[in-house]
């Protein structure tokens, strides 16, 4: 795939109509806010494309139903507040929300991005006032959000909802296989008002995956993709190898000419440089016409990053690919974000690659010390990567505690660190963006 990079070296700005505008939007702040740290998890379609996020709180695993709702709605509140506190750097792929039934008042729903939110509502089992329901989900529909609605087939808001709802949801980790046939056929029927797409969370095993196949869903959740058996021979890749030995030399002693030589000697990569500094995110002045011109506006440690990145892309992936990817870009963002207070900016890019190189054993399936050997790198780049030690692997630690780790861990690592859940919630949101908006530019 040919990779994109408008949003590689700068912010993407919002449309104006897909935005939440915070001037016209209800302030709010929690009376009891829960110090909680936001947890990411990949959605992919039925085609193994990564079709968006589940954002949910790091908490000890509860399904539906299972947290008394006062809690609940604490919860929901703190996932709302950290969601609305990034909604400038929201991506384009959408993000999946789990809320209770009785957090739908919370002024923070009028704050999300119309575009993207998806809100997946777990039913309360408190007695509901039909009506205002009803209500409230018109009054969101007509901002535009979209609704998904747990498996509760007896609960009485159940029909309610599910004629506002767009997507019809199953936990498959607490259903038996029979109940999500029966609820695929129920959700399919000439009965129903309403077309919904299928979703399934908490899938276990590729065997979950092929029932739910079966069963017409089309958008599927779960640690299955770890259950598979992994490819465990090294990649090798000529293009891979071109990009590895362009990198080093940026951070050789090679001269300027010498770069753009090897980067004649590949046309497409010559060809995605100069589009990118052509094109409407960076406004040149004048169109750059040569490599040696690209070069001079690039630097050595911008071409350097950008190769890091390039080192990832895959052709025809699937959800294990789409995870290295989106999990290599993301850490290396979030630690550009976490460290952005810290260190100086000139630093940013060593940030950046101390997380993307982080997964580069997982990238050529070897392990971790033996891919180094093939990458040059500054030396605190390298001690937070091999002996986590210096000042970034407190930063290290934290970004990839945040991917599902739980709780406690991520809740250490950060303390650790000296960082509040705040900053980290909002550094894993923006960056979980940033990632999606680059991916979003790949090109068969």
């Amino acid at each position: 795939m040919v990779f994109g990079l408008g949003k590689l070296f700068g912010k993407k700005e919002i449309p104006a109509e897909s935005a939440a505008t915070p001037e016209a939007a209800p302030e709010y702040a929690p009376d009891h806010p829960v110090n909680a740290f936001v947890r990411r998890e990949a959605i992919f379609d039925k085609g193994r494309k990564l079709a968006g996020h589940l954002f949910c709180l790091q908490i000890a695993d509860a399904g539906p139903g299972d947290v008394p709702t006062e809690r609940q709605t604490r919860l929901d509140d703190t996932l709302l507040r950290a969601l609305c506190a990034s909604t400038e750097a929201w991506g384009q792929l959408p993000a999946f929300l789990p809320l209770s039934s009785e957090s739908l008042a919370n002024p923070g729903l009028d704050r999300l991005p119309a575009n993207n939110a998806v809100l997946l509502l777990s039913l309360a089992p408190e007695s509901v006032d039909l009506p205002n329901l009803a209500a409230r989900l018109s009054a969101l529909a007509a901002r535009g959000l979209r609704f998904g609605v747990f498996r509760q087939p007896r609960h009485p808001a159940f029909p309610l909802v599910l004629g506002h709802a767009d997507l019809a949801v199953v936990d498959a980790s607490r259903a038996q296989g029979g109940e999500i046939r029966d609820f695929s056929i129920a959700m399919r029927s000439d009965e129903m008002r309403r077309p919904v797409e299928l979703l399934a969370i908490g899938i276990e095993s590729p065997d979950d995956v092929r029932l739910c196949v079966q069963c017409r869903f089309g958008l599927f959740q779960g640690r299955f993709f770890a259950r598979e058996a992994p490819a465990t021979q090294p990649r090798s890749d000529p293009n891979r190898l071109h990009l590895i030995h362009l990198y080093n030399l940026t951070q050789g002693d090679a001269e300027t000419a010498q770069l753009a030589s090897v980067l004649k000697q590949d046309p497409n990569l010559t060809f995605r440089i100069l589009r990118y500094l052509n094109s409407a995110a960076v406004a040149l002045s004048r169109p750059v016409s040569s490599i040696d011109q690209a070069l001079v506006l690039l630097g050595r440690q911008r071409l350097a990053r950008w190769i890091s990145v390039l080192l990832f892309s895959v052709r025809d992936p699937d959800f294990a690919d789409w995870l290295l990817v989106e999990s290599a870009l993301a850490r290396g963002r979030m630690m550009e974000l976490l460290g952005a207070e810290r260190f100086p900016a000139a630093e940013a890019d060593h940030l950046f690659l101390t997380g993307v190189f982080s997964r580069l054993d997982k990238l050529l399936r070897i392990p971790l010390p033996a891919a180094l050997e093939q990458i040059t790198l500054p030396a605190h780049v390298r001690n937070a990567l091999l002996e986590r030690n210096g000042a970034y692997a407190p930063l290290l630690a934290v970004v990839e505690a945040a991917e599902a780790s739980g709780p406690s861990a991520v809740e250490a690592m950060a303390s650790a660190a000296g960082l509040a859940a705040d900053s980290v919630n909002h550094a894993l949101i923006a960056a979980t963006a940033w990632a999606n908006d680059v991916t979003s530019e790949w090109e068969a």
